[in-house]
Parts: structure tokens; sequence; C-alpha cells
């Protein structure tokens, strides 16, 4: 090989390198708008991220929109600020990614004093984990049970339920009794958080609601759940 073949090998590799180095098959980005929740419009905005449960990673974008790398498989907060308007803020997690390798999370932004939670409204906790048949909570999820202890603390009239859902296999007496130790366990953890407990009720379905009638794993672990309606707000 002479040396201009060997020169323009090398660079070839680099440049095959770099394009590598900067577009992993593997990176998962998390994506979105910032809109106004009544008009839709765009709405400019200072998006703070950070990874967890350490903040290892943390950046701000100013804008409209974001777009930002997740690695090593780490779910990120995100908090929304924009003048004018309430903060909101959510949990990203990278095993809701599409085809396409991105976690798409559009933020709708309503005017400060206007409520943002409907009563009625019910929202899953979607990173809740609990030990396989048990109550305890995996300290991963602690995450996102404080931006639900932080929705309460912003919304001081706020009265919620958490709703207990098990997967629809084995004994209905046995699913019940989990789905109620659950939603106490999750209960216990948000009052101990400073929030009064005359503000959090429960209720449990066992395996009476699934999601899913698929007989897969999938299907089970969706119905596996915890969810949040707002009775008061």
């Amino acid at each position: 090989m002479t040396r201009h073949s060997l020169y323009s090998t090398l660079v070839l590799s680099l440049v095959s390198f770099c394009s590598i180095a900067q577009n992993p098959d593997n990176v998962i980005y998390a994506e979105g708008k910032i809109v106004n929740a009544l008009t839709k419009e765009p709405v400019n905005a200072r998006i703070t991220y950070q990874s967890l449960p350490y903040g290892s990673r943390i950046g701000v974008i100013n804008n409209s929109t974001y777009s930002f790398p997740m690695f090593d498989n780490e779910k990120y907060a995100i908090v929304v600020e924009a003048t004018g308007f309430s903060t909101v803020k959510y949990l990203l997690d990278p095993s809701s990614a599409d085809s396409a390798n991105k976690v798409i999370k559009d933020v709708e932004l309503s005017s400060e004093g206007e409520s943002k939670h409907a009563i009625g409204q019910v929202m899953r906790l979607d990173n809740l984990i609990f030990e396989v048949g048990k109550s305890k909570i995996d300290p991963e999820s602690y995450s996102e049970l404080d931006v639900l202890v932080d929705m309460m603390v912003e919304n001081p009239k706020m009265v919620i339920q958490l709703e207990g859902h098990t997967d629809y296999l084995g004994e209905a007496k046995v699913n019940y009794k989990l789905s109620q130790s659950r939603v106490e366990s999750v209960r216990d953890y948000i009052a101990n958080k400073g929030i009064t407990r005359s503000r959090i009720k429960t209720k449990a379905f066992g395996g009476t609601q699934p999601l899913s009638r698929e007989n897969t794993p999938e299907a089970h672990r969706l119905n596996r759940r915890v969810e949040v309606r707002i009775l008061q707000n």
C-alpha cells in the first residue's frame, strides 16, 4: 500500500469512527414541543433536565422545543418553566422509546391560576415499581412519586384517589389484598413527605379492571399498575 493510500484509509477510518461516535444507533433521544394548553401555540420556555437518580447529567434548553440524549438507559426528570405559565414536571423513561429510539413528550403549559388537573382526570404511574408479589416500593420509583408530591404541594386543595390494580392471574382475594397494600404503601410515602392523609384516598380493584386481556408478559405487566384520580382541585 502506498503512503497516499494509507493516508486515505486512515482519514476514512477516522471519519467513520467520528460518525459512529456522534450518531450511535443505541442512543435514545428525548424530544418534545412546548405549547400553550389553550391555544396550542408554541411557547418559549426554560427546559431543565437531569438524569436520575443522581443527577450526574444535567442541561438547560431555552426554546419552544427540546431534544437531548438519554445515555446509559437512565431516566430523566424535566422541569418546564415559562413566564405567565405554571411550572410542570415530568419523568421520562427510555423504556418508552419508539422504533426510532425517541421518547416523545409534548408539554402543554397552563396559565398561572388556571387549573392544570381537571376533576376526574386519571394519571397512571408508569414508573412505579414494587418487589414481585409484595407492596414494598423499589427506590427507583421515588423520583416519580416525588413528582406527585410536588404536584400536591403546588395544588393545596387537591385531593387524589390512588387506585391499585393487579393482573387477573391467581386468586381474586390475593390480588385484591395485594392491590390494597400497594396503594397504602404509596399513600404512606406521600404522607411521609408532608401531604395530609385526608387528601389521599385509596381504592383497590385487584385484577377486575385489566387494560389488556392478552395472555402475554407485556400485557400482564401493563395490568399491574397504580393510577391517580383527581377527586378535588
